[in-house]
């Protein structure tokens, strides 16, 4: 967790330029975080996230204030690790549980061997990866999820990524835990929906964490409500010094 008595301390100069380590929760997008410190960090005037975490992922998120927002993009870049649960034999439009199952399919003749083969084979190194449509990407301006929503038709272009590893650390059939390091542009849902369709059973991502990003781990990472109740201190404080 982070540095409570730095905090408490008013050490932090938002102003300036401060890195936060915030370990989102489940079903807040990155958006809300963000949201939800901005007026508790004056005077700083700006805030923003290094690298969108899905609703339904939990797990770090760069927060930079002040001048510190400047080096945004330097952390978005860095390699990123993630860990979750995939499961087999079920499809969804999202390629993850924020929509409804598409279709169901038999996995009981998905043997161990077959999945590991399957990474081997197609989802370690430099590939080609196709973003799932509901995602954030923008097409013709508009985002790719609300055109998703409305039941447009869309193809979104192939990109190149880079992952350097992806184990698989418990089967639990339907279920396959990993863990992924790769590169900024890597999306999990489709190495989910991806390991489905080369298995020929489907898959869906069932779960996600980021635990790291670069240097940075999620284990030395802020929970958000903790630390907001420091920043309401921190506030109050302040407040009564100028009085």
């Amino acid at each position: 967790m982070g540095n409570t008595t730095e905090l408490r301390g008013l050490n932090f100069d938002f102003s300036a330029g401060e890195v936060l380590l915030v370990d989102k929760p489940l079903n807040w997008t990155s958006f809300n975080v963000v949201a939800k410190l901005k007026y508790r960090i004056k005077p700083a005037k700006k805030i923003g996230h290094a690298g969108t975490l899905d609703p339904l992922a939990t797990g770090l998120l760069i927060i930079c204030t002040g001048k510190k927002t400047k080096e945004i993009e330097t952390y978005m870049g860095q390699t990123k690790e993630y860990t979750g649960i995939i499961q087999l034999g079920v499809i969804t439009p999202s390629y993850d549980y924020e929509t409804e199952p598409l279709e169901y399919r038999e996995f009981d003749h998905i043997q161990e061997e077959d999945v590991r083969n399957a990474i081997a084979a197609n989802f370690v190194g430099e590939i080609e990866q196709t973003p799932p449509v509901f995602s954030a990407i923008k097409v013709d301006g508009k985002r790719s999820y609300d055109l998703a929503r409305k039941g447009e038709a869309l193809e979104l272009k192939k990109r190149k990524i880079t992952v350097n590893s992806f184990e698989i650390t418990q089967f639990d059939f339907p279920n396959l835990h990993f863990k992924v390091v790769c590169s900024k542009g890597t999306y999990i849902r489709s190495l989910a929906h991806d390991l489905g369709q080369e298995l020929g059973c489907g898959g869906v991502l069932s779960a996600l964490r980021r635990t790291k990003i670069g240097d940075f781990s999620v284990e030395n990472a802020w929970n958000l409500e903790e630390l907001v109740q420091l920043l309401e201190e921190r506030k109050l404080k302040i407040s009564d010094e100028n009085l």
